[in-house]
């Protein structure tokens, strides 16, 4: 496994909601294992040890759905890929930073410095939702509201809340 070059940059920032919940919560999201074994390794030397990480996905390859074209004018990136992403309650993805294998092989990507990635928040905060971005915790998120990193800053992501935690994940390139 290569190890990706470690950047601190990331930002937060927001983007005006044009999309109800209809947009996504109806699709058939699959869960996905997290795709490097060494990191799932070092998960379970801390403790953790639940039957899966991560949530569940719906993205590429499927049908881009009709809102989507909202969030490629909002991130005009280059080699724009997308993912729903959502944690059910009781799901945890411990701290990682992303590997973006698929996307790499997809756009024969080279320097995984040139790569970003994006989370969307789809709906306001609920209690138990919870997002860290390189050890500083977030909460209390609008609907709208984005993380913004490039390459490999470090986060994670849990819901041990009473509800469905959705966002919008993005990754591309730019020039």
């Amino acid at each position: 496994m290569e190890t990706p070059v470690e950047n601190k940059w990331y930002t937060q920032d927001f983007v005006e909601p044009w999309w109800s919940p209809e947009d996504y919560i109806n699709f058939e999201y699959e869960h996905v294992p997290f795709n490097d074994s060494e990191t799932v390794q070092e998960w379970e030397s801390w403790g953790f040890n639940q039957a899966r990480y991560t949530g569940e996905l719906y993205g590429m390859p499927n049908e881009e759905p009709a809102f989507l074209k909202g969030f490629k004018e909002a991130f005009e990136w280059k080699h724009f890929s997308w993912q729903l992403y959502r944690m059910q309650p009781g799901t945890t993805l411990p701290c990682h930073a992303d590997t973006y294998q698929k996307f790499r092989e997809l756009y024969d990507v080279k320097d995984p410095n040139t790569i970003w990635r994006a989370v969307v928040f789809l709906e306001d905060w609920q209690s138990g939702h919870y997002f860290e971005i390189d050890g500083k915790n977030l909460s209390y998120w609008k609907k709208g509201d984005f993380v913004v990193w490039q390459n490999a800053v470090k986060h994670l992501a849990a819901n041990i809340g009473q509800t469905p935690r959705y966002t919008m994940q993005i990754t591309g390139v730019i020039d």
